[in-house]
């Protein structure tokens, strides 16, 4: 009661002299780690500062080659000071799951790119969520059935996939059914393990639609069965950079939006790769999801990392930023860099904002220089409800094979 006495004391003598006096609140300090989206963050401008503070950005399984991640990376850097790590580069995207869950402090990442096979464990039911929500500037050109209504996980850039094979081969592989070709005989591969690592699980897909099984998404045996009969002939190798520049691995299944990178990485060692899409089946798998770290060490680089991914402008790429551009305020400088979700266009990648950026008339032209053949029938993409009912058929079939 004393506080309330104190206070109707004071208002009487304020209005007494003939003063009323207004409180006004002070403004609310920002949690940059508490921020939904950019306006709770303080708007572009203190975002950009922010993160430019921390200097670091701690990315995971996001490796040069891929997606044209090589020049996002760069421009990041170059337009912000900002430092980026990569962990574990050609990891899975069930190393990054495991990361966020176990890891300690200094080993954690700001921001994942995860296949949809492991999005559902960012949600566990019951559960403390693994990421933290976040909905960018340009929240409202990904398409519902891409995120998660709350923002704690979107969709980001999309493939198809195709067949990488070594030239030296003595046949031209053309669909999936020629990897058990006595020829190719100890150089057929797979990316990684399909029950833990997105491509390795979509070459699969890719491979059972191509022998049989283009009817049921959600059903792998015949992807299944062609490894199977792949692996009776010989051990299957992985594929990936290394083993493709070496010659180790000479054929399989690969995301077509790796080719602009993979192809000079072999050719700078002497070999010669070409990208082909299969000419019966080519599987559009779902799109790769990025989500925040809620353990993130860098909580403004984690915000600012996905409003430069998901952007849409057609502006300066590392090599174009100048020293006048890097003066400008964050917003201002921000509008002058071209956007991420063009990168990922640029690679041969399906944007997940490329419908809307169609109609804005802001999509680069893509820079593979291969095309689905007329015989084609492209397939997909996937629900996440079909690629987990085929990820429980991979995790009881996969080691016994």
């Amino acid at each position: 009661m004393r506080a309330k006495r104190l206070v109707a004391a004071a208002t009487a003598v304020a209005l007494s002299v003939g003063i009323v006096a207004i409180a006004t609140p002070a403004k609310a300090a920002i949690n940059i780690c508490k921020a939904k989206n950019v306006a709770e963050a303080g708007g572009l401008d203190a975002l950009v500062t922010a993160a430019k503070k921390e200097g670091k950005l701690a990315l995971i399984t996001t490796p040069r080659d891929w997606a044209n991640y090589g020049a996002i990376h760069d421009a990041y850097e170059k337009a912000f000071g900002v430092k980026v790590t990569v962990d574990n580069p050609d990891g899975s995207s069930q190393y990054e799951i495991d990361t966020m869950k176990t890891a300690p402090k200094s080993k954690q990442p700001d921001s994942i790119d995860i296949g949809p096979l492991v999005v559902a464990q960012l949600t566990p039911p019951g559960g403390t969520p693994l990421s933290s929500p976040y909905k960018v500037i340009n929240w409202n050109d990904i398409p519902k059935a891409a995120k998660d209504p709350n923002g704690l996980w979107y969709g980001n850039y999309g493939g198809k996939l195709a067949i990488v094979y070594n030239t030296t081969l003595s046949s031209v592989p053309t669909k999936a059914s020629d990897f058990t070709k006595p020829e190719y005989k100890g150089v057929v591969g797979i990316t990684g393990d399909p029950t833990s690592s997105n491509q390795a699980f979509m070459s699969l897909l890719a491979a059972s639609i191509g022998n049989g099984g283009s009817k049921n998404l959600s059903d792998v045996t015949k992807g299944l069965e062609l490894f199977k009969a792949v692996k009776a002939q010989a051990p299957l190798v992985k594929v990936n950079g290394t083993n493709l520049a070496t010659g180790t691995a000479k054929l399989g299944f690969m995301w077509d939006f790796n080719a602009l990178g993979i192809i000079p990485a072999a050719k700078a060692a002497g070999l010669d790769l070409k990208f082909v899409y299969p000419s019966d089946f080519v599987l559009q798998a779902p799109p790769y999801i990025n989500a925040i770290n809620a353990k993130s060490p860098n909580c403004a680089n984690a915000r600012l990392w996905q409003e430069f991914v998901y952007s849409q402008n057609k502006g300066k790429t590392a090599a174009q930023i100048t020293a006048a551009d890097l003066k400008l305020s964050g917003s201002k400088l921000f509008a002058k860099l071209q956007g991420g979700q063009n990168y990922f266009q640029q690679s041969g990648a399906d944007p997940i904002m490329s419908a809307a950026m169609a109609k804005k008339k802001l999509l680069l032209p893509s820079l593979l220089d291969f095309q689905v053949p007329a015989t084609a029938k492209v397939v997909g993409p996937a629900t996440i409800s079909d690629v987990l009912a085929a990820r429980e058929q991979v995790i009881s079939s996969w080691a016994s094979l």
